[in-house]
């Protein structure tokens, strides 16, 4: 087996991440609350540009608060590796926040080696991926695909503008528009991410591959009917929001059965009932709805299918319905060159992998459109993301970010 030119440190690389989750801890539940411009994210993202500055990086933020460290050449493209610092309310450790650091952890490994790059690596952390607005906001961004008016329509769950969050913190959010980066100045893109789901424990591989990456429909629906005494009100004469959303619901799994795929998921995450009392029948029931399928056809087909859904059980219920698409991603296939050169050095240095899907988005998905890009996955424990039992075994996190070095070394023609 060949040896590396480097390595990483794998207890620098802990203590970094122990660093960045500091920020949002919450001790009740074990959880990290970090949402996209939360007071939490953006302190978290200061800490850690303050980290690249001390490693002597050239260091700077766009105008979607994305946070840079460049090594090597001051001029020409570079090669981009990152993830995301933010989290879901009440997330993991290791979700987006990882990849950051492997990513800062190779650079400071190449750098303990000796090796300079000949293309400049540049270390990211997107901005605002877990969709709290919509969408993955600091890669779309960089690849010029926010328009002024979605930022100026962008709301949260808790109708939250976009706009309200940054001016909270005295950010413009018209400089998300300036974030765009030029044609070519990124020459390839590189993301290590937990996988998310129970693949490669199951399997017991410690690498993934993701070759192509589930597209995200992110619809928001109100049912609406009239809320009233529960007690008073006969059940054949009630137009009750909630069991009409019962009734939706209980439709999916029929739904992705005739017109699914095994990729397909559906997912009604966010619910709001009003009044939400106990002794009154609910005349309102706001909800997200997200759609995923590696496949755009697929998507689009469950999307008409699930609204038609929606219509049908509003009828039987006696609700009006309105809906509201809040974001679309179309599904991507990744580079095949990147996750060949990907495999190939897992084989040189006896790592076993396998090529898999992503049913999750990563922000891999939506620099594809700009430039070459390549994500590989580490084991999840028990197949669990976005809670506080989140969990990545260190000898496997060790295994992919030995694998996310080398091919920054090979990728930027790094030499000692």
């Amino acid at each position: 087996m060949p040896q590396p030119a480097a390595s990483i440190n794998p207890e620098r690389l802990k203590t970094l991440l122990e660093g960045v989750n500091r920020f949002g801890f919450n001790p009740e539940t074990g959880g990290y609350n970090r949402p996209g411009f939360s007071r939490e994210d953006l302190d978290c993202r200061a800490w850690f540009a303050a980290q690249m500055l001390d490693d002597g990086l050239s260091v700077w933020n766009d105008g979607a608060l994305n946070i840079f460290g460049r090594f090597g050449p001051r001029e020409g493209p570079c090669i981009m590796a990152g993830s995301h610092l933010d989290t879901v309310v009440n997330g993991g450790a290791f979700d987006g926040s990882l990849g950051t650091c492997v990513a800062l952890e190779c650079v400071r490994a190449m750098k303990d080696a000796g090796l300079t790059p000949q293309k400049a690596i540049e270390v990211a952390a997107t901005s605002e991926e877990e969709g709290r607005f919509g969408g993955m906001l600091g890669s779309q961004a960089i690849t010029g695909a926010v328009t002024a008016d979605w930022i100026a329509q962008a709301t949260d769950a808790e109708g939250v503008l976009l706009t309200q969050a940054m001016r909270s913190h005295g950010l413009n959010p018209t400089g998300i528009l300036d974030a765009s980066r030029a044609a070519g100045s990124i020459a390839a893109f590189l993301e290590l991410h937990i996988e998310q789901g129970p693949v490669l424990e199951a399997e017991q591989i410690p690498i993934g591959i993701a070759d192509r990456v589930s597209g995200v429909c992110y619809l928001e629906l109100d049912f609406t009917g009239t809320a009233n005494h529960s007690g008073t009100t006969p059940m054949n004469l009630r137009a009750d929001a909630f069991a009409g959303l019962a009734d939706l619901a209980a439709t999916i799994p029929d739904l992705i059965g005739a017109h699914g795929t095994d990729q397909s998921r559906i997912t009604i995450g966010h619910v709001t009932l009003t009044p939400n009392h106990p002794h009154t029948i609910p005349g309102g029931a706001n909800f997200s709805v997200i759609i995923r399928d590696t496949s755009e056809e697929v998507m689009r087909t469950l999307r008409e299918a699930f609204l038609k859904n929606a219509q049908a059980a509003a009828g039987r219920n006696d609700l009006e319905t309105a809906v509201t698409e809040r974001s679309w991603l179309s599904p991507v296939l990744l580079d095949s060159g990147l996750a060949d050169l990907l495999e190939n050095l897992a084989g040189q240095h006896g790592l076993p992998a396998r090529r898999m899907p992503s049913g999750a988005g990563h922000d891999a998905q939506t620099m594809q459109a700009f430039c070459p890009s390549a994500l590989i996955f580490v084991p999840s424990r028990g197949g669990i993301s976005h809670a506080p039992q989140e969990h990545s075994d260190w000898s496997d996190i060790e295994k992919g970010a030995n694998l996310m070095l080398q091919a920054m070394i090979e990728l930027s023609g790094a030499t000692g």
